[in-house]
């Protein structure tokens, strides 16, 4: 399976991206109606151990090389720990904020990628990534619309959290110039449930039937995410699909509709819009740069 980046086609990895984002919004409706029942460290580790299952048996039906003997094992190590704080920090300030504060102050983490991408990957910004994710974040800020200042400690939480998704969507792109898709998300679930099973004496509680499924479910839909989201980092660099992130908070209001019956104000479809307008931009930017790209790498 090929595992090196191809970076002539930008337009597939931000369609990849896309998807994988509109996944984790599913995600996170699910975490959160399972949050209200179940500590957070079991349902992470039940969404852990899902991909863990399925990419490791795939991974071993593909033959795909065992990342362990990867150099890039250490990265792997820190990208779960920065994504297990991201999530733990994320869900508990979700109890001290509403969803304006917590979605205005984790949108700041795709403009984090774009400085990182920079400071780490050596990567170039031009123009229209830097419109499409400074429009993306306030298309997030109008529909957000925070009401009030949040709280401090729980606002910093989030920002951190940001910051840490941040730092491990650049670790995406940094392995998977050798490591093979599965191979990652198998290494990276397996240290995640480790980690959350260490609570289990202290918070497990055996779900009733609801529970079994909806947490199989998130497992499910996670793998699907995670696997579209790091082919996505294949074909496009992050500063690209940096803005594509902030589609998710489009998905998350129509999952809030059609699960909560939640009818978003009328700021929320400003803000969606530009959040559209954005990523059309994006769209447009990467098409014009590399003209013909598709039809050259369609022909390696």
């Amino acid at each position: 399976m090929k595992t090196n980046i191809d970076d002539g086609r930008p337009l597939l990895g931000i369609a990849l991206a896309s998807a994988g984002y509109a996944c984790f919004a599913l995600q996170d409706a699910i975490v959160k109606w399972l949050v209200a029942d179940y500590e957070v460290p079991q349902v992470l580790f039940m969404r852990s151990l899902v991909i863990v299952l399925i990419t490791g048996a795939l991974a071993r039906h593909l033959r795909h090389p065992s990342i362990m003997k990867s150099r890039y094992r250490g990265t792997v190590v820190l990208r779960a720990g920065l994504m297990l704080v991201a999530w733990l920090l994320f869900y508990n300030a979700a109890k001290h904020l509403g969803l304006a504060e917590l979605t205005t102050l984790y949108f700041s983490a795709p403009l984090m990628v774009v400085f990182l991408s920079i400071l780490v990957l050596k990567e170039t910004v031009g123009a229209g990534r830097w419109i499409a994710c400074i429009g993306g974040f306030l298309g997030v800020l109008i529909a957000a619309n925070p009401a009030h200042s949040p709280n401090l400690l729980p606002a910093a939480m989030c920002v951190i959290a940001g910051f840490c998704w941040a730092w491990s969507t650049i670790l995406i792109r940094l392995v998977s110039r050798s490591e093979t898709t599965l191979t990652q998300m198998w290494a990276t679930s397996l240290l995640f449930a480790l980690a959350c099973a260490v609570s289990f004496p202290w918070l497990w509680k055996t779900p009733d039937m609801m529970g079994w499924l909806l947490m199989i479910c998130l497992g499910l839909v996670a793998t699907i995410g995670q696997y579209l989201l790091y082919e996505g980092f294949r074909y496009a660099p992050a500063s690209a699909l940096a803005p594509v992130e902030y589609t998710g908070l489009i998905w998350a209001f129509v999952y809030g509709y059609l699960i909560w019956a939640e009818i978003p104000a009328a700021n929320v479809f400003v803000g969606a819009a530009l959040i559209v307008g954005a990523s059309l931009v994006l769209v447009i930017w990467e098409k014009q740069k590399r003209p013909g790209g598709e039809r050259a790498s369609s022909t390696q």
